[in-house]
């Protein structure tokens, strides 16, 4: 294993600089490895993740996370396995994405206690949050004054240096000044001016930040998920944006995993065009274990907007794995706007502006990022996605919506890949105009928080009731068919246009899946017959689909 921290090292830092410092990553390792030997991770076909924020859920007089932790437990077992709790760290901006102690649990949501609670029904997903550090750390505040401990954490920049080739995810300054002990600095500041972005180039922030990873492990993290990762290493001249040497990091991450904690598993957040996304699983056994699927959210979307489900499979019959130790992260929705980059030559340009036309009819918002020329581009677009699916102007049922919301689900269910589900989509929640208002952020149209009493009692009935108890549906089914094993065999079949039909197989047993996408019915001929688990009857081979139907064929 040192070798190939040493290799990593070197390819980093240079070969003199990495004998120096692979003593210090030698004894951190040794400072946690475990005396008996840990499963190496796996996935299965049971394997779904509920993406929350800690105060999701909320009681008066008990700690956030102690609700939440309860709720799930009565609400979720046996349909979900992990809890990807999003950072519920101390933080001064974003929602908890500008971390100011990467090590503490955020007094307001509880403790470290309250955390472990969750690992009675479920496992759990951490967010390392390591591209950057929010101001007010005691990392960056050490920086500011002086400290020797944090030189050259942070990357300084001549403000007359030529960044134009870098990419923006935001219309904001690349670079902030500060004021520090030593006269003005401009840093360099990706996302905003609170969250200031680490300096990899010094091997001392990749060493702090390893430690993090290490102590995310001993919290009982199964899953840590890389937050915006692609940003990390930082070079004039480049885009800044998944460099050879980003890979490098990951690949040394997965090597120390591997070594200490073989359950735990990589997922990297990086929100590019699918064919540099999924670069990151590496040569299928070097790097993260899983990708986000950032494409399929606007692909599905653009698919029910259009009735027609031809892009969407021509897209999902591409999508191969490198090995088995890997796979998709599905989604549809997150905490975050549904990303338009991952779509662009997929989809043409016209087709792009026309999904953002429209979730802007809906009551959505569309967010820009600045190109290198000035000019600015749609870069996500901010509304709940059971909305997005609607149609601009019309009054529609709740029963419909919930259909066809659950339509769209059932795909992302279908697909090779581990589900990730927001907490918003698997309790039918819409668009939160109030909390647009409150925050000034666009993406706070998808965050909004819960009392415990009231959602419990909106879960009784109304739309809120037709997705949850059609989502749960779906997700027991799912847990019990082999076939939806998220590296088993899929196979994309061309039906009908506005049918999405894929047949997943695994160890000799399969699952026909299909989804309309459309509001009017189609009839199709099937090429086997079968049971239909969703209703538990009979299928014929010949078959009339009713608007957003879902069927998933057992074959007979």
């Amino acid at each position: 294993m040192n070798k190939d921290i040493l290799e990593h090292l070197t390819f980093l830092y240079g070969a003199e600089t990495a004998v120096q410092l692979l003593p210090k990553f030698a004894e951190k390792i040794e400072a946690v490895r475990p005396q008996q030997p840990t499963r190496v991770a796996f996935f299965d076909e049971k394997d779904s993740v509920l993406i929350t924020y800690g105060d999701q859920v909320q009681a008066p007089g008990e700690a956030p996370l102690k609700t939440l932790a309860h709720f799930c437990a009565e609400k979720l077992d046996g349909r979900i396995q992990t809890i990807h709790l999003l950072p519920f760290y101390p933080y001064s901006s974003d929602d908890g994405f500008s971390v100011i102690d990467y090590k503490a649990v955020d007094p307001a949501l509880g403790s470290w206690e309250d955390v472990a609670s969750f690992r009675d029904s479920f496992q759990l997903m951490f967010d390392a949050v390591i591209n950057h550090i929010s101001a007010k750390s005691h990392w960056f505040q050490g920086y500011l004054n002086g400290d020797p401990d944090y030189e050259d954490f942070f990357v300084a920049v001549d403000p007359q240096t030529d960044l134009s080739a870098v990419f923006r995810p935001r219309a904001l300054p690349l670079l902030t000044p500060f004021q520090t002990k030593s006269g003005t600095r401009y840093l360099w500041t990706t996302f905003s001016e609170d969250q200031i972005d680490l300096n990899y180039a010094n091997p001392n922030v990749l060493l702090a930040v390893l430690d993090t990873l290490l102590f995310y492990v001993a919290q009982g993290a199964t899953t840590i998920r890389l937050d915006a990762i692609g940003f990390m290493w930082k070079e004039i001249g480049t885009r800044c944006l998944n460099l050879p040497q980003t890979h490098r990091i990951i690949q040394l991450m997965r090597s120390v995993l591997d070594e200490v904690a073989p359950q735990v598993v990589l997922i990297t957040e990086t929100n590019v065009p699918h064919e540099e996304n999924i670069s990151y699983f590496g040569n299928g056994r070097n790097e993260a274990q899983m990708v986000y699927n950032f494409s399929l959210p606007p692909l599905l979307l653009y698919t029910f907007h259009s009735g027609n489900a031809q892009q969407l499979a021509e897209w999902a019959s591409t999508l191969e794995l490198p090995s088995e130790r890997v796979t998709f992260f599905n989604f549809c929705a997150s905490h975050d706007g549904i990303g338009l980059t991952p779509a662009r030559g997929i989809l043409s340009d016209a087709q792009i502006e026309a999904m953002a036309a429209r979730v802007r009819r809906l009551g959505g918002y569309v967010s820009y990022k600045a190109n290198g020329d000035g000019t600015q581009a749609a870069y996500e677009l901010n509304i709940n996605y059971l909305n997005a699916l609607g149609v601009p102007g019309a009054n529609e049922s709740e029963e419909l919506m919930a259909r066809r919301f659950l339509a769209s689900q059932a795909i992302m269910l279908a697909l090779r890949g581990v589900p990730g589900i927001y907490f918003h989509s698997l309790f039918g929640s819409q668009n939160w105009h109030e909390g647009v208002q409150q925050t000034g952020r666009n993406r706070s149209i998808n965050r909004q928080k819960f009392q415990r009493d009231a959602l419990e009692q909106e879960l009784t009935s109304g739309l809120r009731q037709l997705v949850f108890s059609g989502y749960s549906h779906l997700l027991r089914l799912r847990t019990n068919e082999k076939a939806f094993h998220p590296v088993g065999e899929q196979q994309i079949l061309n039906l009908h246009p506005a049918v999405f039909a894929v047949l997943r197989s695994h160890q000799g047993e399969a699952v026909l899946c299909l989804q309309n996408v459309s509001s009017r019915g189609v009839q199709i001929e099937l090429p086997l017959t079968g049971r239909d688990l969703v209703t538990g009857t009979a299928v014929p081979t010949k078959l009339t689909l009713a608007p957003y139907q879902i069927t998933w064929i057992k074959p007979s």
